[in-house]
């Protein structure tokens, strides 16, 4: 009998919410990178028919581009689309323990509030829901995530902007 073969497939997507401001810095040969964690929500009902939330905090790592549209543009509440894969990395503690914690590197971010940013003539545009990819060279808009809302979220997105 043949070995199974199990397909090499590592990647997430996720939405949420900034729950703090990002952590931006350099590494020692200057490349940007920035962390950051999002709160993803759950709504459920449970066996009492009420409506609960669950929280899913994650962090998230993007370099690059990508690390600086997030220095740019994201702060504690912001709300993003993350698409890219799972890493786990290992480092040492203050005491000299090993910590290892699992978190998505960032190949994608949209970012679904509003922003203004500024022309090099000094105008502002207003551009929503923002896509940047750590390959970009170049901001587009998309506005492709606003099908997977439900009115109530639209409404939501439109009181937070």
């Amino acid at each position: 009998m043949a070995e199974l073969k199990m397909p090499e497939l590592n990647s997430v997507i996720v939405a949420g919410n900034l729950t703090k401001d990002p952590v931006f810095r350099q590494t020692s040969n200057n490349t940007p990178v920035v962390n950051f964690h999002i709160a993803a929500n759950r709504r459920y009902k449970d066996s009492n028919n009420q409506w609960q939330e669950d929280v899913c905090y994650v962090g998230v790592v993007a370099w690059n581009k990508l690390a600086d549209s997030c220095r740019d543009r994201l702060k504690k509440g912001s709300a993003v689309l993350i698409d890219g894969e799972l890493q786990s990395r290992t480092f040492k503690t203050e005491d000299g323990k090993n910590r290892t914690i699992v978190e998505i590197k960032a190949k994608r971010i949209q970012f679904l509030n509003k922003f203004n940013k500024t022309q090099g003539n000094g105008e502002s545009t207003n551009n929503n829901n923002d896509v940047v990819s750590e390959s970009d060279d170049s901001d587009y808009e998309d506005n492709s995530f606003d099908k997977f809302l439900t009115d109530e979220e639209s409404d939501l997105m439109k009181d937070n902007s």
